[in-house]
């Protein structure tokens, strides 16, 4: 795919955030209003999901018809050479509870590579913005991970997943503790990934995460200067979801052993 194709579908990329950004902090605004039911245990949905990925996918699909598209809520395809991944509002659960902690994810894969990365903050108004070979950043300033290298001063948001066993959450969240490394659960597994490539925390780990909720925050770390596993895998990631790492450079040793039996491979 051309360069300016990409630069091309980037720019509109960027402008469908904005505007769904907006359309959620609307209902954001109305929460008490908005219909809420729960998708399994603390894995919840709004009607805010809804409209702001139809929002999404219309407005993708009028710029452009031959890309195929993969929502959270609305499925689609995974067998497609060029593929719009996309999450509407990642972390519903902070969002239902009028938390400004969520986020909006868009990120385009071509041929199994993600090539572009949108993730939306809303309440506090960040763009960040990424393109495979031409760095990442927030309200078109360029970004960077931090220079943290030292896992006794690292700051990691952790995110759980029902789909692993209990104790593998509590086994990891422990040898990071006894590391010394600080852990929080943000509740938005992409936005966390953002702010590792803005440099505002040192590192991002879950265990499982699907396409959505990972793609667009790994490319933006990548293009800051971080490190991230192989989500993808030869597509496996897209069709299954996979492990998502992605932190400085001086800690994916450490944090690599910390999280994994057997650590994923870096993308340097």
């Amino acid at each position: 795919m051309l360069s300016t194709d990409l630069e091309a579908r980037l720019a509109v990329a960027a402008a469908i955030a904005r505007d769904a950004a907006a359309l959620a902090l609307r209902h954001f605004a109305d929460i008490g209003t908005l219909a809420v039911s729960m998708k399994g245990p603390q894995d919840w949905l709004t009607e805010a999901d809804g409209a702001v990925e139809r929002l999404i996918v219309s407005r993708l699909a009028t710029a452009f018809p031959a890309d195929r598209v993969l929502g959270e809520e609305g499925g689609g395809s995974v067998v497609a050479d060029r593929l719009w991944v996309i999450d509407p509002i990642d972390g519903t659960a902070n969002f239902a509870r009028g938390l400004p902690h969520f986020s909006i994810a868009i990120a385009f894969v071509v041929d199994g590579i993600t090539q572009l990365a949108v993730v939306h903050e809303p309440v506090a108004g960040h763009l960040y913005l990424g393109r495979r070979g031409h760095g990442a950043t927030r309200n078109g300033q360029r970004i960077a991970v931090s220079r943290t290298c030292d896992p006794r001063r690292a700051f990691l948001d952790i995110g759980y997943s029902s789909r692993v066993p209990y104790a593998d959450y509590t086994d990891v969240t422990r040898r990071l503790l006894e590391a010394g490394i600080y852990v929080r659960q943000g509740g938005s597994g992409v936005l966390g990934l953002a702010q590792v490539a803005d440099g505002r925390i040192d590192a991002f780990f879950e265990r499982f995460l699907k396409p959505w909720d990972a793609l667009a925050g790994l490319l933006l770390i990548e293009e800051a200067g971080g490190r991230v596993n192989d989500f993808i895998a030869g597509g496996k990631g897209i069709a299954d979801g996979n492990v998502a790492l992605g932190c400085t450079p001086a800690l994916w040793e450490p944090l690599a052993a910390l999280t994994a039996l057997e650590p994923p491979p870096a993308i340097a």
